[in-house]
């Protein structure tokens, strides 16, 4: 079986409502589509969201690359030898983690089409559903819990808080969340906006809030530092920005830095390396979560088919497309009162209107 032909579809993206995290407000998005088609008459889609702080690459960079290095590099590749075009691709797109994800992403859904089984029974199926987090960015107290009480409304028993920019701020938000909504479990997400002594001073002042875990509270690139807080509380502290390969994961567990990490496809380069990282996490005792950007349904269900097919996975962030105005995929996978189920289709089971 060979690659017969390669394509791609950039989608500007709108979101319904702009969210603030720590470090910048967001407004919209770009992803591309890479449809690839073989001569067997089978197709596989993938999905590149580029974000310049999370994946390193722009719009512009990420399409660049599609263009001149993706389309041309698998046409009359077989896509069975899948790990060979991998390791053969990656050292051509540099930092271009999103648009490798897409690759891989494809390649795999192009597969388990093949085999007529959905991509998480493809990729060894450990579980059949898994309940998702919703965000608040940041917001103003009572927006915060409008917004909270919306969601809840919607079934959604887990809510995940963006913090960073004001330590008394997040915790009378989190404070006043847990009074108001008695029953649902509470994330934090410091977004690297705080220094340790701020962040071990959030748990202190929220221990009777009972936070679930605690993400990225410290700045990248400063191990110690994370590490402190780490030592300074007894709530997990869970690493996102820190986490974009496996050697940053052996890095940070071997040293006791941190308690849980957070894999998102686009951050780390696909599913494959996602595995990867995964199971260097579970040798360590560390727990994962699959988390996002924003993306649309595509790569939404490619996170959800890895993390069902992996016992470690046992958290999820999924909520990247919920804001999404112009998502073309639809029913890939379904959403209800906050639990997640994938598609009885076979690969990701996405059907595109893309041309």
């Amino acid at each position: 079986m060979k690659i017969t032909h390669v394509s791609y579809e950039r989608l500007d993206l709108r979101l319904s409502e702009p969210y603030t995290i720590a470090y910048e407000t967001v407004s919209k998005t770009v992803n591309f589509i890479l449809k690839i088609e073989t001569d067997k008459g089978f197709v596989g889609y993938g999905c590149a969201a580029p974000d310049q702080i999370v994946t390193g690459e722009t719009p512009q960079q990420a399409e660049q690359e599609i263009k001149n290095i993706v389309l041309p590099f698998l046409k009359g590749k077989n896509p069975m030898m899948s790990s060979e075009i991998l390791a053969d691709l990656k050292p051509l797109l540099k930092r271009n983690s999103s648009v490798l994800a897409m690759v891989d992403m494809a390649i795999l859904d192009l597969v388990a089409r093949k085999l007529d089984t959905p991509l998480y029974q493809f990729l060894g199926g450990y579980r059949h559903r898994i309940a998702t987090s919703i965000t608040i960015g940041i917001l103003p107290l009572a927006e915060t819990l409008k917004t909270a009480a919306e969601f809840i409304t919607l079934g959604f028993s887990i809510i995940k808080l963006k913090g960073g920019l004001s330590l008394e701020e997040d915790i009378e938000k989190m404070v006043c969340l847990r009074k108001n909504f008695p029953t649902i479990e509470l994330r934090f997400d410091g977004n690297q906006g705080y220094s340790p002594e701020e962040a071990i001073a959030f748990y202190e002042r929220t221990k009777k809030v009972g936070v679930e875990f605690f993400e990225q509270p410290t700045k990248v690139g400063l191990d110690n530092h994370i590490g402190k807080v780490t030592d300074g509380t007894d709530i997990p502290i869970m690493a996102d920005e820190s986490i974009k390969n496996v050697k940053d994961t052996f890095r940070l567990a071997q040293g006791g830095y941190i308690d849980m990490v957070n894999i998102k496809i686009m951050k780390v380069g696909g599913i494959r390396e996602a595995m990867h990282i995964n199971s260097v996490a579970q040798s360590a005792g560390l727990e994962a979560m699959v988390g996002c950007i924003d993306e649309c349904s595509l790569g939404i269900a490619a996170g959800l088919h890895f993390a069902l097919s992996r016992k470690n996975v046992r958290y999820a962030d999924l909520d990247g497309h919920l804001d999404i105005l112009n998502d073309p995929f639809k029913g890939i996978f379904k959403l209800k009162k906050g639990i997640l189920y994938p598609s009885d289709a076979s690969g990701l089971g996405a059907i595109s209107k893309l041309t």
